[in-house]
């Protein structure tokens, strides 16, 4: 049996977040158990011809769930084949997490949590739109703590609206002090159709300027170094050995399997997407036990392109020697140019069979990466 990882997405929120793009709706309670009734028929029908090596539950928020759900949902989950060593995270959101729930995720098999803070003053949670108090977060982590959570990332953000250095130092420091296994450092995205997007483009987001934006990144860099965090992806630092193994799948090219609505897969060398809409997503697992609606089979462009995107988002980079035996093609015979132009820029370097960012780099990565779109 071949080893695979696997993604389930819950797309029910108690309130969406103002900067949210995800495929996650709020008002829709009661779908949770047809949608879950969905969900395993499509987790049964794909997970169980595999070795499941990684599980990730995400959302949307999934410790939403109602018991009875997250009971139906674990039951079918520990009918799968599991390597011996698996890694189980389920994202939460504080104000959400209880005593039982907790108790329920470790019956489940889970291993790993990753919860959401953002950041540790209530003013700037209640302008994100974020349902729970820093109070409750801490009341959430201690929780997960007590019920034996050994794994646990916490989520945090900078380049807020009206976000200050300080602030975001603040945050940094009460966050390490909780001594988290594994810490994600996201700067705030203006996506389109999210009310923030909207408020930008009236002038109403008072989002910091770009120099401060870039201090807050090296300050996030340098505090967390100090208390002893390896940074191993532009914006995933962990202690020793707790990287996510789940989220290096991604970033490796390795395949994995989405079951739930708009959760994506890659197999055998295509990518799938599921329906979006929950409604529609029941529908069709009831009518047709498949909810793909888009398949893509990745040319072998598509693939390289992908292996420098997402291997270049690692701190380690990318493999000279792995490329060779993925695409059977000296990397330098297809981007000679774009290594050569941003070495000499001093943004991307080549050491020990490796290419990776400079810390300059890492800075300008987005302008990085288009040269390693294929014409």
């Amino acid at each position: 049996m071949q080893k695979i990882s696997l993604y389930i997405h819950i797309p029910f929120c108690k309130s969406k977040c103002l900067y949210c793009d995800f495929p996650s709706f709020q008002g829709k309670e009661n779908l949770r158990m047809n949608y879950i009734n969905a969900l395993v028929k499509e987790i049964e029908i794909k997970g169980s011809s595999y070795i499941i090596d990684t599980i990730f539950i995400g959302g949307g928020t999934p410790t939403y769930l109602p018991l009875e759900a997250l009971n139906v949902l674990g039951a079918c989950i520990k009918k799968l084949n599991f390597s011996p060593d698996y890694e189980f995270t389920v994202e939460c959101n504080p104000g959400t997490l209880n005593r039982e729930k907790l108790a329920v995720l470790k019956e489940m098999g889970v291993n790993r949590l990753s919860i959401g803070l953002q950041a540790f003053q209530n003013e700037r949670l209640k302008s994100l739109g974020r349902i729970h108090s820093v109070e409750e977060f801490l009341k959430n982590y201690n929780l997960a703590r007590e019920s034996g959570f050994h794994n646990i990332n916490i989520d945090i953000m900078f380049g807020l609206p009206n976000q200050t250095l300080e602030e975001w130092e603040d945050t940094l420091i009460h966050t390490v002090k909780l001594n988290p296994e594994h810490i994600s450092s996201y700067s705030l995205i203006i996506e389109e159709g999210t009310p923030f997007y909207d408020s930008y483009f009236q002038g109403k987001l008072n989002t910091p300027e770009e120099e401060i934006e870039r201090k807050m990144y090296s300050r996030c860099i340098d505090i967390l170094r100090d208390y002893g965090y390896h940074q191993y992806e532009i914006s995933n630092f962990s202690k020793e050995n707790k990287e996510c193994r789940h989220n290096l799948v991604y970033w490796n090219l390795e395949e994995y399997l989405g079951c739930g609505s708009g959760a994506h897969s890659y197999v055998k060398n295509t990518r799938y997407r599921n329906e979006e809409t929950i409604e529609k997503y029941i529908l069709l697992m009831e009518n047709r036990k498949d909810a793909v609606v888009e398949a893509h089979n990745n040319s072998l462009k598509d693939n390289m392109e992908e292996f420098m995107f997402m291997g270049l988002r690692k701190i380690e980079g990318i493999s000279v020697e792995d490329f060779k035996k993925k695409f059977h093609k000296d990397i330098y015979s297809v981007y000679k140019e774009a290594i050569e132009r941003h070495s000499k820029e001093e943004l991307l370097v080549n050491r020990q069979g490796r290419i990776f960012l400079t810390p300059k780099g890492i800075e300008l990565s987005n302008y990085v990466m288009t040269d390693f779109i294929l014409t």
